[in-house]
């Protein structure tokens, strides 16, 4: 089976500061339960091409995210870089500076990105103290939709100790949702804790995908974590909003897929989950089957 890796970010030896950097209570606590200072420091790129080679990743969406002060610019410049050296194995996510939310500039770097040729944005608004509603990123929102870019959210549990939970809620998504009906979006992570209403979200609306990026997926399939109703739903309903992603470097390919592949979804659920979503959503009509 062909995989298309929906989330993979760009490598910290590629990006203009190349060592991972962001305020200590925000990482504090990610650093113990995922190891995210190191992983981003010690994952190279070499490293994602062999696991991609190994596994049989035909294609990835690289994620030009940032966590802190890191330019946007900056980093879809480098983002670019990469998919001019490696063209047909990735494909492209930007981002836009949202640590001081001024939402003329916003909806400007939003058209720019669509001008470099790449496929969305990518944002984390909880890491700057914002809602996903936060009407400051309202501009962005409506630009993308205008220019068919897909818009990636960080949602659900965040482990950063300085800012609440309360910014990622199902609800916030929803709104963004209903305003812009048009528009296609990615829920990273897939809104754990909240994963009963994040899975009424995107029933609710066909354009919400849910991503399972930096998660284990043996505890998806394990009764009694908290994800029964999206793995319940993951063969017959959400079936075709469902995207696979690893999140490299923060987990491992090779675990990701064997865990898949162990969970008990049926072939045609792990069709979906594996290549067919992302090769419809991100226009991947490339890669083989």
């Amino acid at each position: 089976m062909s995989i298309i890796d929906a989330r993979v970010r760009l490598p910290q030896e590629l990006r203009p500061s190349q060592t991972y950097a962001a305020p200590r209570r925000q990482t504090e606590q990610y650093d113990k339960v995922l190891q995210l200072t190191d992983k981003m420091n010690t994952g190279r790129f070499a490293d994602l091409l062999q696991v991609m080679e190994d596994e049989g990743i035909d294609q990835a969406v690289m994620h030009a995210e940032s966590e802190g002060g890191e330019s946007a610019d900056a980093l879809n410049e480098a983002l670019c870089q990469v998919l001019a050296e490696h063209p047909g194995r990735f494909t492209g996510i930007g981002c836009v500076d949202i640590a001081d939310a001024r939402p003329t500039q916003i909806s400007r770097q939003t058209a720019s990105i669509a001008g470099l040729g790449l496929l969305g944005i990518t944002l984390q608004p909880a890491f700057f103290g914002l809602d996903i509603d936060d009407r400051r990123l309202y501009p962005m929102y409506s630009r993308a939709e205008e220019l068919g870019l897909i818009v990636a959210v960080h949602t659900g549990v965040t482990y950063s100790r300085l800012h609440p939970l309360r910014h990622e809620r199902p609800e916030l998504l929803d709104q963004v949702a209903c305003d812009f009906p048009d528009l296609t979006l990615i829920a990273c992570h897939a809104g754990w804790p909240w994963v009963t209403e994040y899975c009424a979200v995107a029933r609710r609306h066909p354009t919400v995908y849910l991503e399972f990026g930096a998660l284990a997926p043996k505890y998806v399939a394990r009764a009694g974590t908290g994800w029964d109703t999206l793995f319940g739903m993951m063969p017959n309903v959400l079936r075709d909003q469902v995207l696979y992603g690893s999140d490299w470097p923060m987990m491992s390919p090779a675990r990701a897929i064997t865990e898949w592949r162990a969970s008990g979804l049926p072939d045609a659920a792990l069709q979906a989950l594996f290549h067919d979503n992302a090769s419809r959503l991100f226009g991947l009509m490339g890669a083989s089957q």
